[in-house]
């Protein structure tokens, strides 16, 4: 069964604070959300594999390590998730970043694709799935679905706020991917927005309404 991490180091909590407060604006937000997303990739990769290498230092030869195993893949779901990938490559500055875009059905409310680019050595790598919100679920469980049926087996899912409905939604339907999240909210309000939330992250991130 996935796990889900809750994140509760202070500096995550303080900069999600700025994050939720209305007052804060977009260029601040933008930081914020970068910020935050440097913090969670320090804590997500914290279980990658490593591997010994002898190293020359100026004193004398060394043995110390270097990550070993699979390679990196961010994939935002867009738009938002776009916000969160800088934070992320400032840690892990070699991981290619693919793409994927869902729209929803206005009748179905279905998530459809319409826009996916991934790096070609699908199989080869961990891909970390970022969106800012995990509100019904619906987007985030099509999007790992895209990958799977891409080829894609080692994938965790991080976001900074989730809705315990969307993380039940998630988790029943991809019991394999791990969830990594600053905060776990109260609930959903009758709009499918996340209470207490941020509001909307992808204006908030580009400055639109």
């Amino acid at each position: 069964m996935a796990k889900v991490h809750v994140f509760d180091h202070p500096l995550i909590q303080h900069k999600l604070t700025h994050i939720r407060d209305i007052n804060t604006g977009t260029k601040e937000f933008r930081e914020l959300v970068d910020e935050v997303a440097t913090l969670m990739a320090y804590e997500i990769t914290r279980d990658l594999p490593l591997k010994e290498v002898e190293v020359e230092t100026p004193v004398q030869t060394a043995n110390s390590k270097v990550l070993a195993g699979k390679k990196i893949g961010i994939v935002p779901i867009l738009r938002a998730g776009i916000g969160m990938v800088d934070g992320i490559l400032n840690l892990i500055p070699a991981a290619k970043v693919g793409h994927i875009g869902l729209f929803r059905d206005p009748e179905t409310l279905q998530p459809h694709e319409y826009f996916v680019k991934l790096p070609s050595d699908i199989s080869e790598r961990e891909f970390i799935v970022v969106d800012p919100m995990l509100a019904t679920g619906g987007t985030a469980v099509e999007a790992v679905n895209s990958l799977k049926k891409r080829g894609a087996t080692n994938i965790k899912f991080m976001c900074l706020i989730a809705a315990p409905e969307g993380v039940k939604v998630f988790t029943d339907a991809h019991p394999d991917v791990d969830v990594f999240i600053a905060a776990l909210d109260e609930k959903l309000n009758d709009h499918g927005y996340i209470v207490p939330g941020l509001g909307d992250a992808g204006d908030r991130l580009f400055g639109t309404k």
